[in-house]
């Protein structure tokens, strides 16, 4: 194998496989991106291919070959090179041994490679019923429920997003919780991904996504599913995720039907408001406590090692007073996701869970549990 190919098209193949490279793998080949040379009718296409068992990504990119091939690389030191070369362009070369030389200018560097045959095959998906969706409106659904996911990998059902057809059929549902919040998030899309049933997309398969939805210039994408995989696509970039094997609990049953109290209030004032009065809440549990009465709402913590705070807002409320606990990181949270001006906090009494949506913006909820304080 020996190309020519542009430095910064190497370097952006090498950053879309950043993320999914293991770096502490029983396999070690699984530390490495898998670079394959071949003519094709466009022209030389280098094909750069990370895996990790459960997730790949896969992109093709312009260069000029002189001889086809592929070779496995360790990802780390070959992307801090690229980061480093002098010129515009680089040559590859395959040596004896699975040894890799590159030439940049007046820059030469020689490092080991190993053989592409080591490397796993990423997972077909030739056959899935893929449909398009805009990149915002993709980005926009992970950033509304990625900081609901749980992190406790001995819940496993629960450690990424649900996904299933949106209401009636129609477009698209992202669900996530951790057990003390949830998020929805809903869109409607121009085609039915047909899904029989809900399915699991693993957090860091997700975040991934996430990443690659924000390159400069992303173009219209299209995403599938099969029964056991989430396939990504746009232009010569595919993403194979396997989904997780398990039961999503039944979270409807976690949103509260109807609200006795119903509070509008200014995204940015509240969450700044809940910053400041958490900063003297205790450090693992985050308590605020949350006064309701007629015109205000007032937050307030108090940690026995630093002392007290709280802070009063005017709010359009004539209805019965009440007192609930949160933890404000949760809140925190979820305002952090909005970009509406206005939300609607909606309460019941302080053992019913809280409910955050956004004003003008029917198809996102926040619930969040309660605390005892």
């Amino acid at each position: 194998m020996e190309i020519q190919v542009s430095v910064d098209e190497l370097s952006r193949a090498l950053y879309r496989a950043q993320g999914i490279v293991e770096k502490k793998s029983t396999m070690p080949i699984l530390a490495s991106v898998l670079l394959s040379a071949k003519k094709t009718q466009e022209g030389g296409r280098l094909t750069a291919s990370a895996y990790d068992l459960e997730i790949g990504v896969s992109g093709t990119h312009p260069c000029e070959i002189l001889h086809e091939g592929a070779v496995a690389i360790k990802h780390k030191e070959l992307y801090d090179i690229v980061r480093a070369l002098p010129a515009p362009t680089v040559v590859i070369a395959k040596q004896a041994n699975n040894r890799v030389k590159l030439t940049c200018g007046s820059a030469e560097f020689t490092i080991v490679g190993a053989p592409a045959e080591e490397f796993p095959q990423l997972p077909q998906a030739d056959k899935v019923s893929l449909l398009a969706i805009e990149p915002a409106v993709l980005a926009e659904m992970i950033e509304k429920t990625q900081y609901a996911i749980s992190t406790d990998e001995t819940r496993y059902n629960l450690t990424g997003v649900y996904c299933e057809a949106g209401t009636e059929g129609q477009g698209l549902r992202f669900v996530a919780t951790d057990g003390h919040r949830l998020a929805l998030s809903e869109k409607k899309l121009a085609g039915d991904f047909k899904l029989k049933r809900g399915v699991i997309i693993p957090r860091k398969g997700l975040l991934e996504l996430r990443r690659l939805l924000g390159e400069e210039g992303a173009a219209q994408c299209q995403l599938g599913f099969t029964d056991t995989s989430c396939v990504f696509q746009r232009g010569d970039l595919q993403m194979v995720m396997r989904l997780i094997d398990a039961t999503f609990p039944d979270y409807q049953q976690v949103i509260p039907k109807e609200a006795e109290r119903s509070v509008s209030l200014k995204r940015e004032g509240l969450l700044e408001t809940l910053r400041r009065v958490s900063l003297l809440s205790i450090d693992k549990s985050s308590a605020v406590r949350c006064e309701l009465s007629k015109g205000q709402l007032r937050l307030s913590s108090q940690n026995p090692d630093f002392g007290e705070a709280k802070e009063d807002l005017t709010v359009a409320y004539d209805g019965e007073a009440m007192k609930i606990g949160f933890n404000a990181r949760y809140l925190i949270d979820v305002l952090g996701a909005l970009d509406t001006e206005q939300v609607m906090l909606e309460l019941c009494d302080e053992l019913s869970p809280g409910v955050v949506r956004p004003v003008g913006e029917e198809k996102f909820v926040g619930v969040i549990m309660p605390m005892r304080i």
